[in-house]
């Protein structure tokens, strides 16, 4: 069952197609200054509902993920990037992390949160 999530403002919105079974917390200065929990999609279980114009991205460090975030209240929304599980960048198996805070009404205190200490990692 897909699941929708919203910026603070309604402008940027987009869909996935299902609840995420966990939520990670980074430590690495960017996410720790957002406050994202980030649910991990492939990008055919992601769908922008908004025009993308509403959406604005950020290029840290390695300039290979694409942080995104509502053009009008600034919400961090989504990121786009190379799957590192391998501890190095996949292109061609691309993630899509969500926002998970930005979910419309779901229960996130009912989802596990791990933890990736990116403030030592990278």
């Amino acid at each position: 069952m897909p699941i929708e999530a919203s910026c603070h403002c309604g402008e940027t919105v987009f869909e996935v197609t299902e609840a995420p079974s966990s939520v990670t917390r980074c430590t690495c200065s960017l996410c720790a200054k957002r406050g994202a929990l980030w649910a991990y999609y492939t990008p055919a279980q992601f769908r922008l509902l908004s025009p993308a114009d509403n959406v604005a991205t950020y290029l840290w460090g390695s300039r290979t993920v694409k942080h995104h975030f509502c053009a009008s209240c600034g919400c961090g929304t989504y990121s786009e990037s190379p799957d590192w599980s391998s501890g190095k960048p996949d292109f061609e198996n691309p993630k899509v992390a969500v926002n998970a805070r930005l979910f419309d009404d779901f229960d996130l205190d009912a989802v596990p949160v791990n933890m990736i200490d990116g403030k030592n990692l990278w």
